[in-house]
């Protein structure tokens, strides 16, 4: 085989002015698009510390096009029907995400992170249907390769993780969190017992919390990791070695981080503020500066002779399954096979562009079918006048210690007011927790997300297996819209949940969250709408529903909170 030149290199990739018209016009789509959705996700990128890292994301992106064409390996796809089926299969699966996101939208709004999961998977697939375009040997924009796959992940690693899978991975890493400090801390002589994600010693106690538990860490480590295995790492071996050492790196440094800060905790030091913040972000780039450091080395002490790294040879060992890139001389090609292959690419280009064009119509459509509220914006109710201060024979409390969560829930409208009494039967406890958000003041997923699901484990209440996840119940005659229904156990004492979540006046079912029919008849029911107030209603008791419904101190809770759609 004859040895490519650099000249025969550079032509290998074709430059963007010489693509045909249909592929610069589905660029430009695409780009729409991307922008698009880069300033929807913007004020998340601002203010969710979990996904800072996607301010960078649309930067990584165009860097890593340009590392694609440039510097990683050169492979063709070829122009024929199989490539055509695969590309047909990314745009149908692409525009089913984001007919799926705007049903779901229109149940939980935009801002719900099921919701904006989906167009970001949907948005990977349309650009997965570009690159199978753009990597077609009569085309040769984008090559086949490790970094191009690169530039595509980073968008959906940019995105809000799904509530449920959001919960579940926070949980178990709180716990895990919390149990290898526990240990740590036996291992020093230093006495702790764990309650939850609770760490108790002799003088204080420390909560290994949401912002502890390593989320935000891993989640922008795995995107460190990938970035650097693209830009950093030439070898199949080498980027798997950063791939699969991110994560792990990035749980490590945290339990790290958690250790430091019990230790300061233990020693009398004020760990919140600004210690924990400083060794949150210190975290993040001493991860970052291990991996790229990792990156280096790794190549640098690769046994691989340099021409095996080089572009030049890459492409010239290119598998035999891939055209090589100097394939798009055709001038010894039968004359039936070029037309073939020219039919064929001309079919991938049409189905591009109309499938870009269909989901710019579909964002289009759903953009102006999202109306505001139906309801009249109101002020944030008197919530404590909603709760009897005293109700013949109960006592009554209030929590005072609500307001420390005002941050992390992003509102200041709680109130928590707890009854109890005593009967023959034993002692009876009755709680009611209420939590409101204007119009806009935060997303949904955020209010699903600090569900009792969510919150309660982590304060050493165990979930136990009930009959029912909701409940269709009544009080004094009145239907109630169907309740989440939870039962859990701390110790030996018992505790009954019901709550609901409330959006624009209408019940947000959390296990509805997974069933697009459900979502489909909320749709066609309430239509699109956007900026709805939230209200979170909770009640437990240590008693059955069937008990505590017939008592009249619930029965007038209920019937002040009718007007909320309740």
């Amino acid at each position: 085989m004859t040895r490519l030149s650099v000249a025969s290199y550079e032509s290998a990739v074709a430059p963007l002015r010489a693509l045909p018209r249909a592929a610069r016009v589905s660029a430009l789509l695409l780009a729409a698009l991307l922008l698009l959705w880069s300033a929807h996700l913007w004020p998340q990128w601002l203010h969710n510390p979990d996904l800072s890292h996607g301010l960078f994301t649309p930067l990584i992106f165009l860097l890593l096009l340009r590392e694609a064409r440039t510097r990683d390996t050169v492979r063709w796809l070829p122009t024929r029907g199989v490539t055509t089926v695969a590309l047909a299969a990314a745009l149908v699966t692409g525009l089913s995400l984001l007919v799926l996101a705007g049903v779901y939208a229109a149940a939980v709004g935009w801002t719900h992170a099921l919701v904006n999961f989906l167009v970001a998977t949907a948005l990977c697939a349309l650009l997965a249907a570009a690159w199978l375009t753009a990597a077609q040997d009569r085309l040769r924009a984008v090559p086949f390769n490790w970094t191009a796959a690169v530039a595509i992940a980073v968008w959906l690693l940019s995105a809000p993780i799904p509530p449920g899978t959001y919960t579940t991975l926070t949980q178990h890493l709180q716990l895990g969190v919390t149990h290898v400090v526990i240990a740590s801390l036996h291992s020093l002589g230093i006495p702790a017992l764990q309650d939850g994600n609770i760490i108790e010693l002799p003088n204080v106690s420390v909560g290994v919390e949401e912002a502890c538990s390593g989320v935000r860490s891993l989640i922008s480590c795995v995107f460190a990791g990938l970035f650097f295995s693209a830009t950093l790492a030439r070898t199949v071996s080498h980027r798997a070695i950063l791939i699969v050492l991110a994560p792990l790196l990035a749980l490590a440094m945290n339990v790290l981080r958690s250790l430091a800060l019990t230790l300061l905790a233990n020693a009398g030091v004020e760990i919140a503020g600004a210690w924990h913040d400083v060794t949150g972000f210190a975290v993040l780039g001493i991860t970052a500066a291990l991996l790229a450091t990792l990156a280096l080395v790794l190549e640098k002490t690769a046994a691989a002779p340099a021409r095996a790294r080089h572009p030049l040879a890459s492409a010239q060992n290119a598998a035999p399954a891939f055209a090589s890139p100097n394939s798009h001389d055709t001038s010894r090609l039968p004359a039936v096979l070029d037309a073939a292959r020219r039919r064929s690419l001309t079919i991938s280009l049409g189905l591009l562009l109309n499938g870009l064009l269909a989901a710019a119509v579909l964002a289009a459509l759903f953009i102006a079918n999202t109306r505001p509220s139906s309801h009249p914006v109101r002020p944030a109710p008197n919530l404590a006048a909603l709760l009897p201060e005293s109700a013949p024979g109960w006592q009554s409390f209030s929590s005072s210690d609500l307001y420390r969560f005002s941050a992390q829930l992003q509102t200041s409208d709680l109130i928590q007011r707890t009854y109890g009494r005593l009967t023959t039967g034993g002692q009876e406890q009755l709680t009611i927790y209420l939590a409101y958000w204007p119009a806009g003041q935060a997303p949904v997923s955020l209010v699903a997300s600090h569900t009792p699901d969510a919150c309660w484990p982590g304060t050493g209440w165990q979930a136990q297996p009930s009959a029912r996840s909701h409940e269709n119940i009544s009080v004094a005659g009145h239907p109630l819209p169907p309740a989440e229904h939870r039962f859990f156990i701390r110790g030996t004492y018992p505790q009954h949940v019901w709550y609901w979540h409330l959006y624009d006046g209408r019940v947000v079912l959390h296990d509805g969250l997974g069933s697009p029919l459900k979502l489909l008849r909320l749709a066609l029911r309430y239509g699109f709408r956007h900026d709805g107030d939230q209200l979170f209603i909770r009640i437990s008791s240590n008693q059955p529903w069937e008990k505590i419904s017939r008592e009249p101190l619930l029965i007038d809770i209920l019937k002040n909170l009718r007007p909320f759609g309740l």
